[in-house]
């Protein structure tokens, strides 16, 4: 991660033009050989920044409480990844801005945005596909499902309701560093074991074996569908000069995207998929 921190860095204070390999490599205190064997492009280097943020967003889809319905739990996702001051800081946000903005205007790191969206697709087809396996309840005294009713009663609402809430479209992650230097501060809150870097996933690498648990081409759908509610958010809150927070931030637009799938059928009918 380190790289991939130098790498924002540099791209954001010097621009993407005005930056080499051997740039990154020196800021990220490694040389340029080092650089080259775990990327084969500058502009990969940021791919773990922009990966962070997907998979912070997908885990946060997936952690959120069981009885919440997939549009409350997408909304509570947004709520929790895409608002400053839940892990990324609105400092860090104007990043991230700078980041996706550069995606937008260049092929190359466009490409590595959009294989990062893709990847980050996948894996939330798993975990939709997984919230929309019905599980079995114990109907209450009134026909009711306890776990169903209380869930969304206890949690459902608050976790809605919460406050404010990246990696990211879907969203990157934080981006400053404490000292205010040009890196960018880790997405992930696990500890480096180690100042040699481990060699990054390639993003051309074949992808691993299927599970038995395929997912339908109806639940890769709807992932495509939430996945792209918040990626466009994500990036026309970036071709803005709109503060993080507010109206016009990546998270209301998010929502708003949300707002306006009302009665899309996030899980197909036992009639269709037969």
């Amino acid at each position: 991660m380190e790289i991939a921190r130098a790498a924002a860095g540099l791209f954001v204070s010097r621009g993407l033009r005005a930056t080499r390999a051997e740039d990154i490599a020196q800021a990220a205190g490694i040389a340029p050989r080092t650089f080259y064997r775990y990327f084969a492009t500058k502009e990969e280097a940021v791919a773990p920044l922009y990966a962070a943020g997907a998979q912070r967003w997908a885990e946060a889809v997936r952690e959120a409480p069981a009885g919440l319905t997939v549009p409350e739990a997408l909304e509570h996702a947004i709520r929790h990844t895409l608002v400053p001051g839940r892990g990324v800081s609105s400092a860090s946000w104007e990043w991230v801005r700078t980041l996706i903005r550069l995606a937008g205007t260049s092929p190359a790191l466009g490409k590595v945005w959009a294989e990062v969206c893709h990847t980050s697709e996948t894996t939330l087809t798993e975990v939709l596909a997984e919230r929309t396996v019905t599980p079995s309840r114990t109907p209450g005294p009134d026909g009711v499902s306890d776990t169903g009713s209380a869930a969304v009663s206890d949690t459902g609402s608050a976790a809605i309701s919460d406050a404010v809430s990246d990696t990211g479209s879907a969203a990157v992650s934080d981006a400053v560093s404490d000292t205010g230097s040009a890196a960018v501060s880790d997405v992930t809150s696990a500890p480096e074991t180690s100042s040699t870097p481990a060699p990054a996933p390639s993003l051309t690498s074949e992808p691993a074996p299927a599970s038995d648990n395929v997912a339908s081409p109806y639940q890769r759908f709807t992932a495509a569908v939430a996945g792209a509610a918040v990626r466009v958010a994500v990036e026309s809150w970036a071709a803005t000069d709109s503060p993080p927070i507010g109206r016009q931030g990546p998270a209301e637009l998010a929502l708003r995207n949300l707002r306006a799938l009302h009665g899309f059928a996030w899980q197909e009918s036992p009639a269709e998929e037969a």
